[in-house]
């Protein structure tokens, strides 16, 4: 059992494709968002509600377009291109960000 659009295409089982293209279109946003908040090395570390980088509570994710931006930081904190303070700020680490493909940004 599946949802069908009006072409007959199963697009339910296309969203879990799409989400991981969808984080991927999110970082450059965050990246951007550090450098706007001027949070980067650790001195300048910021927190995520500083930032506007908390996930959205119950009622936005009704009623509001989903935001991957918090995925995608959960994503720059596993490759450690954001990096957390031991107080729970967090940082861009440029050096990190330069082993990556999003190096230009």
């Amino acid at each position: 059992m599946g949802y069908y659009n009006n072409t007959g295409y199963h697009y339910a089982a296309s969203a879990i494709y799409t989400a991981p293209a969808m984080v991927a279109r999110a970082v450059p946003k965050v990246i951007k968002i550090f450098r706007n908040h001027s949070a980067i090395g650790i001195k300048n570390a910021k927190t995520v509600q500083e930032m506007g980088l908390q996930p959205k509570g119950l009622i936005d994710k009704m009623m509001k377009p989903r935001d991957y931006k918090p995925r995608a930081l959960e994503l720059l904190i596993h490759i450690n291109v954001v990096q957390m303070t031991e107080d729970g700020k967090v940082y861009l680490s440029d050096q990190e960000l330069m082993k990556t493909r999003w190096s230009n940004l």
